[in-house]
């Protein structure tokens, strides 16, 4: 058994020794991206495990270790983790937790500190859990985020969203079932089997999208659903109670914004409070060289997918954030700020007209920018169809679904007046 060691704040480190010896549990939010940075974090030499369970037993962890007036993604995910310590089958002293951490003013960045006073009320304190983050709040021996991982994480990210995208548009009408899925998790074998330099990444959009081109379709009747809202909330099928599979169950194609906006915000936003708030420069440049990069990545992503014109590209952040900037000043940063309303306007902007704004109760920032925006976009964008669903542990699902549905109906109501007009209009054959 690895020594136990310990900062001198009495924090718990995960050490070299652990490294080698001890499965580092990952809580699941994108499914597509996650399996891939858990296979990059591998590849490293680390033991990770992607936790992918969806039972109600994690609620009920949750709740029995998360005061339930708090963040109900931390419930999730704490609970999550305790029923695999408790039930996954693996030795409990050889296992240690992983959770991002942000430093910004969201109660995601307490989520840490919520998880070790779990783990010690349940008398598992020996338990290291390691803070990953890009501001250096934590430092652990065992864990190093060098500049080699960084760079292969950052590029799997960028690819993930180029799958979850392509993946999402050819699942509803793929001739044969599974073919996307499969397809998806080739290129995972692929991308691990080649450099993530982020170098190539201009070569290998490109030829993942002349893979996902050969992808044979059929003609459906599908109703597009964009889905936006709180980061875990939108991604995690845990938190959102298998949104997407209901909605392609329902007949639509689902329309998710990548991470690649959120990861663009988060460097944006932080040049802001530079210009406005007198923060140091340093961590603004930063910030600067950080969004352009990200930006350029992202074009060369849209620029990939417009050479095929079956393929809906991404936005560009800079047309996201000045439809915001209509509504919003772009000192909104706290939860997902300004880019939750921007990203329900460049869903209608873009043809995506029927939209599932999901965030969990009681988060405050993301009420005001999500739900409370929806009145004054509806004003403006009368064919908007809108729906808030609210996600916490007193939350039915089939009430959920419920208003879902409503929405859907709604939806099929305006697709059939439009069908009926159109063919009104269109020239009667002698």
């Amino acid at each position: 058994m690895a020594k136990l060691e310990y900062d001198k704040n009495g924090r718990l480190l995960f050490t070299k020794e652990m490294r080698e010896e001890y499965t580092i549990f990952i809580p699941m939010m994108l499914p597509v991206h996650m399996t891939l940075l858990e296979r990059v974090l591998n590849q490293a030499g680390y033991h990770c495990k992607l936790l992918t369970s969806t039972h109600s037993g994690i609620v009920n962890e949750g709740l029995q270790n998360v005061h339930n007036d708090t963040c109900y993604p931390a419930l999730l995910v704490i609970g999550q983790m305790l029923d695999a310590i408790k039930n996954g089958g693996y030795d409990p002293h050889k296992v240690a937790l992983m959770i991002t951490q942000t430093g910004g003013g969201c109660r995601a960045s307490n989520y840490i500190h919520l998880l070790r006073k779990a783990l010690k009320n349940n008398g598992m304190d020996y338990i290291p859990v390691i803070s990953f983050n890009l501001t250096g709040m934590e430092h652990n021996p065992g864990f190093r985020l060098n500049f080699s991982l960084a760079t292969s994480m950052i590029t799997a990210v960028i690819y993930a969203d180029l799958l979850m995208n392509l993946g999402n548009q050819l699942r509803p009408y793929e001739k044969n079932e599974g073919e996307t899925d499969a397809l998806i998790m080739a290129w995972n074998d692929k991308l691990l089997q080649t450099s993530m330099s982020i170098f190539h990444m201009k070569k290998t959009m490109a030829a993942i999208c002349e893979d996902f081109n050969q992808i044979e379709t059929v003609q459906r009747d599908k109703t597009l659903v964009g889905i936006v809202g709180e980061i875990y909330i939108k991604y995690s099928p845990l938190g959102n109670n298998n949104l997407e599979e209901f909605l392609r169950r329902e007949g639509c194609e689902v329309v998710i914004p990548g991470l690649l906006d959120f990861i663009i915000f988060m460097s944006d936003h932080h040049i802001v409070d530079s210009r406005n708030f007198g923060i140091k420069y340093g961590k603004g440049m930063l910030s600067y060289l950080m969004k352009r990069f990200f930006i350029h990545v992202q074009k060369q992503m849209i620029r990939a997918v417009k050479r095929y014109p079956r393929f809906r590209p991404p936005a560009y952040f800079e047309d996201t954030k000045k439809l915001a900037g209509e509504y919003l000043n772009e000192g909104n940063k706290m939860g997902e700020g300004w880019l939750l309303t921007g990203e329900m306007l460049e869903l209608i902007h873009s043809g995506v007209k029927n939209i599932v704004c999901a965030q969990p109760f009681g988060c405050l920032p993301n009420h005001i920018v999500g739900k409370g925006m929806i009145r004054a976009i509806r004003e403006r964008n009368p064919q908007a169809n809108i729906v808030a669903i609210d996600y916490d542990p007193g939350a039915t699902k089939i009430n959920q679904e419920n208003r879902i549905k409503l929405m859907l109906s709604i939806a099929r109501e305006k697709q059939k007046s439009a069908a009926e007009k159109t063919a009104k209009k269109m020239p009667v054959k002698a």
